[in-house]
């Protein structure tokens, strides 16, 4: 879709707009379906502040508290679990985590902070529990009887420590996890998100390689009981950490964190009313067959660019439900989505809601415009492509929708989920995003964390 000046292109035809008028705030239950936390927007001067917060979360064989800190706000979509020690002879990470303690996460994001998983074993200066257990085999995934240094317990989560971990980790859904070890001197190949594993080996300087299929070993577990989530090994050198050395590390924490955090969206919703959800549901009947104004399990993402300098003028020619010159029909035209020249992304429209930006395509599809006039000029922008890929490969993530399916609007006719009842449209399409620019786009979508790592 394109928002030229003076209208909106609908099939080679314009759409007059209306007059910039300052926006009035529009309650959210009638304007665009928009919720509270849905894709991450918010109202201006909403968001909570930092926190500190620690708790227990169990205690080992001997009594001792192991404890939780949280750093970052309780309201977090996403966090990060950190854990210095499992072993109690491999202390190194309790430095990066208490240098974590002073940091501020990236909006969206908290950490929480196991400074000792096994406070009897670090006691004790050794690498078990005080049963003699090997923490790190007494995890119900893959358990199997073990003596020796790799002594696992009699039975899987046997110990009141791994059964500490398994309670906090299956209510707080860590996106991403870290387990220090030591002396390895390596990122282990895990079973998440090796995106992931790749920028903490870049980040803290240890190479990235793959140990063999241990047995019960929490990292395992995490990985086989969340799949959407990641957990991995970072094995530290021996000894004491410089603290050159901790700072990296604490670095490539924060760099995990920035990757996962959610896009910053401003909720910025169009009137979308019971007349207009009246005019949408008529329209899906017309050209989908479909007898509903909801968008359920969207399956693409369609990109667009607005053929403007500015978010005001696509804003208020959304806003307006008047009736396109071509078709003549209602509802107006309009996108979920519209990322701004500096990178700021307003949500107009639930993505619950269907929206008309695509023939063909409304009817399952996501729309996102971009403020500017070609292709080539979004693609160059950092910010606004950054901000672009960000939120698609989170909506991606949070839809289930593949990357082949990240499309231009000049694509659409190509999809296999292209549908249209009017005979006449059902070759239409627009200039916007051609094929070569997507491949690029696409490419450097992929390059991204996984989408499950950014739903």
């Amino acid at each position: 879709m394109a928002v030229v000046a003076g209208g909106v292109a609908v099939g080679g035809l314009a759409v007059a707009l209306a007059e910039p008028e300052a926006t009035r705030p529009v309650d959210g239950s009638k304007a665009a379906g928009l919720r509270a936390g849905e894709a991450g927007a918010e109202r201006p001067g909403s968001g909570a502040a930092s926190s500190i917060r620690s708790i227990t979360i169990g205690r080992s064989v001997r009594g001792r508290p192991i404890r939780a800190l949280r750093v970052g706000s309780a309201r977090a979509r996403v966090k990060l679990l950190v854990v210095g020690t499992v072993h109690g002879d491999e202390p190194a990470g309790r430095a990066v985590v208490e240098r974590l303690r002073r940091v501020r996460p990236p909006r969206g994001t908290a950490l929480w902070l196991v400074e000792d998983a096994n406070p009897d074993g670090s006691a004790a200066g050794g690498r078990h529990n005080a049963n003699g257990v090997d923490l790190n085999r007494n995890f119900p995934f893959r358990w199997r009887p073990q003596d020796g240094v790799y002594e696992s317990g009699p039975a899987p989560a046997s110990e009141p420590e791994t059964r500490a971990i398994q309670r906090f980790v299956e209510r707080e859904r860590p996106r991403v996890t870290l387990w220090y070890h030591q002396a390895l001197r390596m990122v282990v190949r895990g079973e998440g998100d090796p995106a992931l594993e790749r920028l903490y080996s870049r980040r803290g300087g240890l190479p990235r390689r793959r140990l063999p299929a241990y047995h019960g070993t929490v990292s395992s577990w995490q990985n086989h009981s969340f799949p959407d989530d990641t957990a991995f090994v970072v094995e530290l050198p021996g000894g004491r950490l410089p603290a050159g050395d901790v700072r990296r590390h604490a670095g490539a924490v924060l760099a995990l964190a920035r990757a996962v955090a959610p896009p910053r969206v401003t909720a910025k919703p169009i009137p979308y009313g019971e007349d207009r959800r009246a005019d949408m549901r008529a329209y899906a009947r017309r050209h989908y067959g479909i007898d509903d104004y909801r968008l359920r399990d969207p399956k693409v993402i369609v990109q667009h660019y607005t053929v403007t300098d500015t978010f005001p003028p696509v804003f208020n020619t959304f806003a307006l439900n008047r009736p396109d010159p071509e078709l003549g029909e209602l509802p107006g035209v309009c996108s979920h989505y519209v990322i701004d020249r500096d990178g700021k992304i307003y949500q107009l429209v639930s993505t619950r809601i269907m929206c008309r930006h695509t023939v063909g395509l409304n009817w399952t599809a996501i729309g996102i415009e971009h403020v500017g006039r070609s292709d080539g000029q979004v693609l160059a922008n950092r910010r606004q492509l950054a901000a672009s890929l960000r939120l698609t490969r989170t909506l991606q993530g949070r839809h289930g929708i593949l990357t082949r399916d990240v499309i231009g609007h000049n694509e659409n006719r190509s999809s296999p989920y292209h549908r249209e009842r009017v005979e006449r449209l059902r070759d239409q399409t627009h200039g916007d995003f051609v094929k070569a620019s997507m491949d690029r786009y696409r490419r450097q979508l992929e390059r991204l964390p996984a989408p499950a790592s950014l739903r």
